[in-house]
């Protein structure tokens, strides 16, 4: 009998949702949607989902796990923020970055998530970490692996997958022989088209990552940004080559999570988000077959 060819699964980002979020949608009517597209993975932004962050209440975390049960829900990443200039005039010391870390650590865990998007504070316009980073994640991971939680920065728009610090970043995954420590990579990377509708940055030109330069990193990668800036109405993504990465991602094996993440125009109908997502999760299901 010949093995199940391993594909990503799908999942999305609260983020879809949010020009609706406290408006006429809550993190339930989130969940219901999920069900409904066959999505089961999920990523949050903390801050922003979860109440009285970073101390919720047991009313809150009851509602989470009745919810996370209910509607069969995957949480898969748990994005937060290591806040490196809460202090005007100076950096955060390694200490302070590190407990927050590790109150994150403890909460995504906690809450069922196995990886979490770690923004680190950045220096410069191509989102180059700050310059503390080795040492912060370094003293970081002994509760990574204690609570079983992966850290992931993410490559974002303009960075490209060859820069400099991703290499720096493999290299320090590779000296410290760690699995807690990898990569979100962000499908906005490969955009090799204009938005209509939407003016790019002066620092973003449109410079994109080729879909190959995934490979080499792929061990290294536990979920992906599957970022859409305009889905058409035949469920197409007209600005990112999908179907050659995800074509590669499936040929090499990778089987992690593609989370559903808009980052299109917004418009002043509140619906449009939703009829994007739900485009975009049909569109990720004819690639993937399921």
């Amino acid at each position: 009998m010949s093995e199940t060819k391993k594909v990503p699964k799908r999942g999305l980002s609260t983020y879809c949702f949010y020009p609706m979020m406290d408006v006429n949608m809550d993190l339930e009517d989130i969940f219901i949607h999920m069900q409904d597209m066959g999505a089961v993975g999920l990523e949050i932004l903390a801050d922003g989902i979860i109440e009285n962050y970073p101390y919720p209440s047991n009313k809150w975390l009851d509602k989470w796990f009745a919810l996370v049960d209910r509607y069969g829900i995957v949480p898969v990443e748990y994005g937060h923020w290591v806040e490196s200039r809460l202090v005007p005039g100076r950096e955060a010391s390694v200490e302070e970055c590190l407990e927050q870390l590790i109150r994150d650590i403890k909460l995504a865990n906690f809450l069922g998530f196995t990886c979490m998007r770690t923004k680190l504070s950045v220096c410069d316009e191509i989102l180059t970490p700050v310059p503390n980073w080795r040492e912060v994640i370094k003293r970081a991971l002994p509760y990574a692996e204690k609570y079983n939680v992966v850290m992931q920065p993410e490559i974002h728009s303009p960075s490209k997958l060859t820069d400099k610090m991703i290499m720096d970043y493999v290299e320090f995954i590779e000296k410290e022989k760690t699995k807690y420590f990898g990569f979100n990579i962000d499908f906005g990377v490969f955009q090799d088209k204009e938005v209509e509708g939407m003016n790019r940055p002066r620092f973003m030109p449109l410079d994109p990552s080729k879909p190959e330069d995934i490979i080499p990193l792929l061990p290294y990668v536990h979920c992906c940004h599957a970022k859409y800036y305009n889905m058409s109405e035949d469920f197409e993504e007209t600005t990112i080559p999908y179907r050659k990465v995800i074509d590669i991602m499936i040929e090499h094996g990778w089987d992690g999570y593609l989370l559903s993440e808009y980052e299109g125009p917004k418009k002043t109908d509140i619906n449009h988000c939703i009829t994007q997502v739900r485009r975009h999760q049909l569109f990720m299901k004819n690639i993937l077959g399921k």
